[in-house]
């Protein structure tokens, strides 16, 4: 029996195991009665400029998830229905930015990273004035679309209803995940507080405050997917976050570890509320994140790194102004 012959002959039995966010399965089976394991995973893109020309001509039955301020995102199909009665199920997921930016094609492209070390006054002096830089020129619109109810409404999971308006949150279904495979749950948590631009405006005061939210999503969570219970669920804060209003990433224990979990990027929630209960002093309006150095990866096109880092690497004094 030739090679070829024998996939066309496997007979499927059970789903073993689903991995890589979603992109990879292992099915147990039979052929000719004997048992079989298939293990698929979808292949890399073609990058020949020939395809890639006419990519968007190739989609078929693109269903649209939603659209807020420039992004807009779709499951589509790249292939063609086996039938009917079967159809093909999508197998992409695509985020739309529309128009893009500078900042937004410098974000997206392959670049090299750096380690930094970011101490309190680095913060202070150039790093807190780039935030506030790009909460000025309106990168947070889409971020209050959501909150004050005029976008994205349809793709709210949960919004909740705290007795302190302060202490309310909603939770949204991150863009890369397809909103259907558990084993690669990805749920963003946004905080109604306009105070917390990141991780460094997390004060001592605040621990108890994080422990509560945590305890809350992951029973929210829990109620709204069967099968994922609290201790299957991961948390985690960026820093640098892509955005400056405070979210919490939340993501199924199977979800495999990209860069977005890296060393680097992403610090465990408790990790942060532990260190928060550990800080010494006795004032927790002014004992916080704000306080610590801070080590973590820039992109070498960032504006962290060419405004900031590198300045300072050099020798030069950093420039930060509108």
């Amino acid at each position: 029996m030739s090679s070829n012959a024998l996939l066309t002959r496997f007979k499927f039995s059970s789903l073993l195991s689903q991995d890589q966010a979603g992109r990879r399965i292992i099915l147990l089976g039979t052929i000719s009665g004997s048992p079989a394991l298939l293990l698929a995973e979808r292949a890399a893109f073609d990058t020949n400029p020939a395809y890639l020309g006419g990519f968007s001509r190739l989609l078929a039955h693109v269903q649209n998830l939603g659209e807020n301020d420039v992004y807009r995102w779709y499951l589509a199909n790249s292939l063609p229905d086996n039938s009917v009665d079967q159809p093909t199920p999508p197998d992409l997921k695509i985020n739309l930015i529309w128009p893009c930016t500078e900042k937004h094609v410098k974000k997206y492209s392959f670049q090299r990273n750096r380690s930094v070390t970011e101490t309190p006054e680095i913060y202070a002096k150039f790093v807190r004035p780039y935030m506030q830089r790009c909460r000025e020129e309106g990168r947070l619109n889409w971020v209050f679309n959501i909150l004050d109810g005029l976008k994205e409404q349809e793709n709210v999971l949960y919004r909740s209803h705290e007795s302190e308006k302060r202490d309310d949150y909603l939770l949204l279904p991150d863009l890369n995940w397809d909103r259907k495979t558990l084993g690669s749950l990805h749920l963003l948590a946004l905080v109604e507080r306009r105070d917390l631009w990141s991780v460094r405006d997390l004060k001592k005061k605040d621990a108890p405050w994080l422990r509560h939210l945590q305890s809350t999503l992951a029973a929210t969570v829990a109620g709204l997917y069967e099968g994922v219970e609290p201790d299957l669920l991961k948390f985690y804060v960026h820093y640098q976050p892509t955005y400056y209003h405070f979210h919490i990433h939340i993501v199924h224990v199977d979800l495999e570890a990209s860069a977005t979990q890296a060393v680097g990027k992403a610090m465990g929630l408790c990790d942060v509320i532990g260190r928060l209960e550990g800080m010494a002093g006795e004032d927790e309006e002014a004992v916080g994140m704000g306080n610590v150095e801070l080590v973590y990866t820039v992109g070498e096109a960032s504006e962290l790194w060419t405004e900031v880092f590198l300045p300072l690497k050099e020798g030069r004094e950093p420039s930060v102004g509108g």
